[in-house]
C-alpha cells in the first residue's frame, strides 16, 4: 500500500466505534459528527449491514476513524452475521459510543453490549439520540449511572448537543492517547538514518510502500534526516558518510546484504520489525521467533495479513516464507492463508501464525490479535522477524530493542541483567 506524507494512515488514527441498535441513530450521529454524509440514514431498519469507516480531525486528539455498525438487535439469519461483523469491530476500537435510542429503551441488548466492550478495556460513552422527539429518556440515564459510563445527549438529526458528545468523546478518550513512535526513541535531532528500499513489485509506479513513507515521515518528525538508497546502493553509501549513521533499516526482502553490508558497529534492524514494536507486541512477536524451530512436518501454520491485494509473482507470504519455513523443518507444512479481517475464531489448532507487519490496522486491533493467539497457546510472530530468524540475524536486528532481544534469546522468567541499556519509554 502507498502513503502520501501528508496524510495519517488510518492505522494510526483513533478509532471510534459507534454501537447499538438498528434505527437507534448511528449514521444520523456519524454524519452530525463529521459535518457531512458519510453513512446512509433511512428509516428502513438494518440499513447499515456492514462496518463503515470515516476518517475525520476531533481536535484536540486529532486524526481519528469512526466506525459505523450494523445493529446488534438484528435476529434475522442475515442480521447475525451482521451482528458477528459489529462485535469483531470491538478488536479494533479504541473509544465505544453507544447510541441508546428513547423509543426503544434499553434491555438485554445494551447490557450484552457493554459488558462486552468493558470487559475488552475499551472506553465507553452512552449517547441518548432523538432529544428532538421530546420522548422521556429518564431510563437511559438511569441505566448509564448505574453502570457508570459517562452521557450526553443529542439530536443527531437537528444537531442540537453534538457538540456536547465531541467534548465528552474528548474527554473520555483513552488516556494520553497517542501512537507510538516508530524510531524516534532511537535517534537524536540531527541524526542520519539510512533507509535500504528496494523498488518493491507491490508498490505502484513511482511510490514508496507505506512503512517506508512512514518512518521517512517518524524521521522528519524527530528533526534528524533519512538517506534512501536501494540494496545495491547501501555499501557504497556508507562509506561516503563523514559519521556514523544512527541507525540502517531495511525492508526484509534484502536482510542478508544489508546487513552483509552495514558494519557491525551500527545499529541494523528492518522496517517490519520497527513495525512490530509499533503496531504490537515486539516481544512476543520475538518469543514467537523461537517456535520455528519447534515445527515438524504436517503442522499447521496460518499466514495472516491485514491488507488485500492481489499477491504478486513471489510474493513474500504466498511463496517466499512457506518455502523457506518447508526447507526448515524438512518437509510439507499445512498453511492457511487469510487477509484483510479474516483472522479465524480458532487459533488453538495452529502451531505457528505468521502475521504480516500490520501497517494497514490499528494497533488496537494487532494486539488484539497477538492476545488471542497467546490465549490460545499458539506462538505469533511477524514477517520480519521471522526473516531475521530464518536468515540468521535476528540477535542483530532485535539488537536495539535489548527487551525483545531477551524475549528471544531466553525463557520468559529470565531476568535482566542491571544496567542493559534500554530504549527509552514510548
Amino acid at each position: 500500500m502507498s502513503q502520501t506524507l501528508n496524510e495519517t494512515p488510518l492505522g494510526s488514527r483513533l478509532h471510534i466505534g459507534i454501537f447499538g441498535r438498528r434505527n437507534a441513530g448511528k449514521s444520523s450521529l456519524i454524519n452530525a459528527l463529521t459535518n457531512q454524509e458519510a453513512a446512509i440514514v433511512s428509516e428502513v431498519p438494518g440499513t447499515t449491514t456492514d462496518p463503515v469507516r470515516k476518517a475525520m480531525e476531533i481536535q484536540p486528539l486529532g486524526p481519528v476513524v469512526i466506525i459505523d455498525t450494523a445493529g446488534i438487535d438484528d435476529t434475522s439469519v442475515l442480521g447475525e452475521a451482521r451482528v458477528r461483523h459489529t462485535l469483531r469491530v470491538l478488536e479494533r476500537t479504541d473509544l465505544a459510543l453507544l447510541v441508546l435510542d428513547p423509543q426503544a429503551g434499553v434491555d438485554r441488548y445494551e447490557d450484552d453490549l457493554a459488558d462486552r466492550i468493558t470487559g475488552a478495556n475499551v472506553p465507553l460513552i452512552a449517547v441518548v439520540n432523538k432529544r428532538d422527539l421530546g420522548l422521556d429518556d429518564g431510563a437511559l440515564v438511569a441505566w448509564a449511572v448505574r453502570r457508570g459510563v459517562p452521557l450526553a445527549r443529542c439530536s443527531a438529526k437537528t444537531g442540537e448537543g453534538i457538540d456536547i458528545v465531541k467534548s465528552v468523546l474528548v474527554k473520555h478518550a483513552p488516556s494520553g492517547w497517542i501512537m507510538p513512535t516508530i524510531l524516534g526513541d532511537l535517534i537524536r535531532p540531527g541524526d542520519a538514518v539510512v533507509l535500504v528500499v528496494p523498488v518493491d513489485k507491490a508498490a505502484p509506479k513511482g511510490r514508496l510502500i507505506l512503512p517506508q513513507v512512514m518512518t521517512i515521515r517518524d524521521i522528519i518528525d524527530n528533526d534528524a534526516y533519512s538517506i534512501v538508497v536501494k540494496e545495491r546502493e547501501l555499501r557504497h553509501c556508507l562509506s561516503t558518510l563523514n559519521r556514523r549513521p544512527a541507525l540502517v533499516v531495511t525492508d526484509s526482502q534484502a536482510l542478508l546484504k544489508a546487513s552483509a553490508d552495514t558494519p557491525a558497529e551500527v545499529p541494523f534492524t528492518s522496517f517490519s520489525i520497527l513495525f512490530g514494536r509499533y503496531k504490537g507486541d515486539l516481544e512476543a512477536l520475538a518469543r514467537g521467533a523461537r517456535a520455528v524451530d519447534d515445527l515438524r512436518p504436517g503442522d499447521k501454520v496460518l499466514i495472516a495479513e491485514a491488507c488485500t491485494h492481489h499477491p504478486v509473482a513471489d510474493a513474500i507470504g504466498q511463496v517466499q516464507i512457506p518455502r523457506w519455513l518447508r526447507q526448515h523443518v524438512g518437509g510439507e507444512l499445512d498453511f492457511t492463508w487469510v487477509a484483510g479481517q479474516d483472522y479465524p475464531a480458532d487459533l488453538s489448532p495452529y502451531r505457528l501464525i505468521v502475521h504480516c507487519g500490520g501497517c494497514m490496522i490499528n494497533r488496537q486491533e494487532m494486539l488484539s490479535r497477538i492476545n488471542r493467539a497467546q490465549r490460545a497457546g499458539t506462538p505469533i510472530v511477524n514477517y520480519g522477524v521471522l526473516l531475521a530468524r530464518i536468515h540468521g540475524v535476528i540477535e542483530r536486528a532485535l539488537k536495539p530493542f535489548p527487551l525483545a532481544l531477551l524475549a528471544y534469546g531466553h525463557e520468559e522468567d529470565a531476568w535482566l541483567p542491571t544496567g542493559l541499556p534500554l530504549a527509552a519509554p514510548r
